[in-house]
Order: C-alpha cells, then sequence, then structure tokens
C-alpha cells in the first residue's frame, strides 16, 4: 500500500471543495413542512410529513433509481443533515449511491467529506461508494487510500468493492496492476466472480491481447462459471476486430464453444461474427451463419442485412447484394440510409452509373432523405465515369442542403478545375 501515503495529501486537496448549495437550518420534530420537486418542472407540491414519511419517499426514489436532477437529489441530502435524530448511514448511502449513479462523482465526494465534518461517520458501503467515485475519476490511487481506510476500521472489502478497484485499473490502463489485485484476491481468500474476470477481459479485448482474454475464458469454463452471452461477445468481438492478424476462424470457434457450453447467441453477436467474416471475405461461412439465423428464427433486422450486403458488394458480387437488396420489403424490412448508401456504392463501382443514380431517386421518393455520403458516393461514381454536368447538378443540391464535399471529391473538382480553368459555373462551384 505504498500508493497510500502519497496519496492522503492530495486527498484532503479534493475534500476542501465547497458544496454547491446552501441551506436554511431546519428544526424538524414529530412533522415539518418540506417542498419536494416532482418529475416536472411546473409542478411544486407542499407537502406536511413525517420524518418516517419523508426518509421513506427518499427509499423508495433511490430504489426506483429516479433520480434525474442533482438539484433535487442534493435538496434531499440537505434536509437529512439537518434532521433530528440524524437518519442512519444507511440512509445517507443510498442517497449518494443515486448521485453516484447520475455521474456526479466530485459531488459525492464533498457531500461524504461534509457527512464527516458534522460528526457522521461512514461504513463500509460508504466509502465503497466512495472508492467507486475516485475509480470514475480516473484517481484509483485515492481509491486504495479508502481501501486502506476500510481494512483499518476493520471491515473486510466485499468483492463488489474490490471490482470497482479492478475496473479502476483498467481504466487506467493498468492491466498489469488489475492481474496482480486479482492474484492478491485469492491468495485472501476472495474468489474473484464474473464481472471481476469479465471486466479484466474487456481490457485485454480492448488493446488487442484477445490470447491472453481467450486463456482466461478458459480458466473460467474450467472452474465453471456461469458465463453469459455478453462476455462471449466481447471476444468474439475482439477476435472479428483483431482479423488483421488472422483470427476470424477463432472467432468462429469460439461462437460454436459457446453455443456447446448452452449459451444462446442473440442477434447482436451473429451480426458481430456477421461483420468480421464479412470484412476478411468469409462469405461461405456467413451465409452459412445467417442461413443458421433464418432457421432459428431470430430477429434478422436492417442492421444483419447491412452488413451482408456491404461485404457482398466489396467482393464484387453484386447480383446477389442486389438480389437480398430488393427482397427487403418481402421480409418485413425497408431499407434505411446506410443500406441504401451501401447499394449505391456498390453499384458505382460496378460503373452502374444510371441504376445508382435511379436508387438515389428511389431513395428521397421513399422518405429516405440522402446524406453527405450518399451524394459524396455517387459524385465521385459520375465523376470517375466523366459524367461531369450530371456531377455538377448533384453538387450544388448537396451543397444546397448543406452538406460538404469530402477530401476526394474536392480533389477531383480541383482537378476538374484545372483541365477546365475557363468554366465559370465550377468557379463559382468552389468558391
Amino acid at each position: 500500500m505504498g500508493i497510500v501515503a502519497n496519496s492522503r495529501k492530495s486527498l484532503g486537496l479534493i475534500f476542501r471543495v465547497r458544496l454547491p448549495f446552501h441551506s436554511a437550518a431546519l428544526t424538524l420534530t414529530s412533522s415539518y413542512y418540506s417542498t419536494l420537486t416532482h418529475s416536472s418542472s411546473t409542478s411544486r407540491v407542499n407537502v406536511v410529513e413525517t420524518p418516517y414519511q419523508f426518509l421513506q419517499s427518499v427509499r423508495d426514489q433511490c430504489k426506483a433509481r429516479a433520480f434525474r436532477n442533482l438539484d433535487h437529489a442534493l435538496h434531499l441530502f440537505d434536509t437529512m443533515l439537518h434532521m433530528r435524530p440524524l437518519p442512519s448511514i444507511m440512509d445517507f448511502t443510498q442517497l449518494l449511491g443515486a448521485i453516484a449513479r447520475m455521474k456526479y462523482y466530485s459531488e459525492v465526494i464533498t457531500l461524504i467529506k461534509q457527512m464527516e465534518s458534522l460528526g457522521i461517520s461512514p461504513d463500509d458501503y460508504t466509502l465503497s461508494t466512495l472508492i467507486n467515485c475516485f475509480c470514475h475519476l480516473n484517481r484509483v490511487d485515492f481509491g486504495f487510500s479508502v481501501l486502506a481506510r476500510i481494512l483499518k476500521l476493520g471491515y473486510q472489502p466485499d468483492c463488489i468493492t474490490l471490482n470497482t478497484l479492478v475496473k479502476g485499473l483498467c481504466l487506467q490502463g493498468n492491466l498489469a496492476g488489475a492481474a496482480r489485485l486479482v492474484v492478491e484476491m485469492e491468495k485472501k481468500g476472495y474468489k474473484p466472480d464474473v464481472i471481476t474476470y469479465g471486466t479484466v477481459i474487456n481490457s485485454l479485448c480492448k488493446i488487442g491481447e484477445t490470447g491472453e482474454a481467450v486463456r482466461l475464458l478458459r480458466k473460467m469454463e474450467e472452474e465453471n462459471f456461469e458465463l453469459d452471452v455478453v462476455l462471449y461477445s466481447t471476444i468474439i468481438d475482439s477476435l472479428c476486430g483483431f482479423c488483421r492478424v488472422g483470427r476470424p476462424h477463432a472467432a468462429v470457434e469460439l461462437f460454436r464453444k459457446m453455443q456447446a457450453y448452452g449459451q444462446h447467441p442473440d442477434p447482436q453477436t451473429y451480426a458481430i461474427l456477421l461483420d468480421g467474416l464479412c470484412k476478411n471475405k468469409h462469405f461461405d461461412e456467413a451465409m452459412t451463419l445467417f442461413q443458421e439465423m433464418e432457421d432459428k428464427k431470430l430477429d434478422c433486422d436492417i442492421v444483419i442485412y447491412n452488413i451482408l450486403i456491404n461485404g457482398l458488394c466489396n467482393a464484387g458480387k453484386l447480383t446477389t447484394a442486389r438480389e437480398l437488396f430488393y427482397s427487403l420489403p418481402t421480409k418485413g424490412l425497408q431499407p434505411n440510409v446506410p443500406t441504401y448508401n451501401i447499394m449505391i456504392k456498390g453499384l458505382c463501382q460496378e460503373g452502374l452509373i444510371d441504376e445508382a443514380s435511379k436508387l438515389l431517386e428511389k431513395m428521397d421518393e421513399n422518405g429516405c432523405s440522402p446524406n453527405d455520403r450518399t451524394y459524396n458516393t455517387i459524385i465521385q461514381g459520375l465523376l470517375q465515369h466523366n459524367e461531369t454536368s450530371k456531377a455538377m447538378e448533384l453538387v450544388k443540391i448537396m451543397f444546397g442542403k448543406g452538406f460538404s464535399a469530402n477530401a476526394t471529391i474536392a480533389s477531383m473538382l480541383v482537378d476538374l478545375l484545372s483541365a477546365n480553368p475557363g468554366d465559370k459555373a465550377l468557379q463559382e462551384l468552389l468558391q
């Protein structure tokens, strides 16, 4: 815990932040007057309630995760500070947790210091909330200072507290530190749970250490952890994302093993794997996977079809892509902007400019407004096939809609002007 001693001075600095609100002292007996702000900003209801009713209301709001407004939560906290007798530390901690869930981490730190200045001692749950806030503020060192305090007070940190520190280290990119903490947890009798390993696996995948992630997954399987779809999907996504180093087959293998362990992939898992296979030109496997989805009557939404159509277009399989595109209405689906953009790009790549232009018109007629990518794609296709006048008309429409030419189109237009320096229409367009 060498890091603990170095953190204490800085910890004191954070605690010197003043509360962002002030409150008149309230004398609370068996009943008192309170103004509570409800979900509607226009409705303020004055109610007279007992301290018990007030605290029960606060508990209910915390349990329902109903807080959306920091000022409202701070008003309740301030009211609680002035109640006599004081509410239990559990009530304070519940409200602090609700504020932390709204991501006001600095405010929680300030409020805990305010409590302590009034002689309200935090318990282990309060201190765990404090650790969580420090970790989210990228100050895991302060989190370890609080852990030392928990141990000094004779509390035993639970897995949630330790998982928070593991996550904090991972967010900092300190995977070695996270791994050491997991080992220390095991030595001291804390058995890492699915969340512990899942946090480390997710971080390993983000930095491309997929092999280590798979090894950790194997360890979890051997120790009979209850693995879920999300964990498998994370690694499959990483294997597909890092297919540049030749891992698509490993992704498929893990996908099949996931099914063998009784986990049923959801549409998102299929989408991740389909995208990876298509991008790496494994179309036979992709189509087999797609057929499997249809056989299982899984929800194949437009995202799934966009992945397949895009993969087919990029592989030059335009006929199959076109058939799939025009079959969408029969499946109860309508093309969206990305679908049209994919098909227009595929048609332009094959030199089918007229068909691409007709698809652009159809897109507009169907109430699917073209975006900047749509216009840039078809303008590039027109210019590459010397359809200059049509391209210029679309450039005017694109600019009229507030869209800009991308770097490729801008370069092509400059080249066109260089070849035709006397073209006043082009000069005006480029001004």
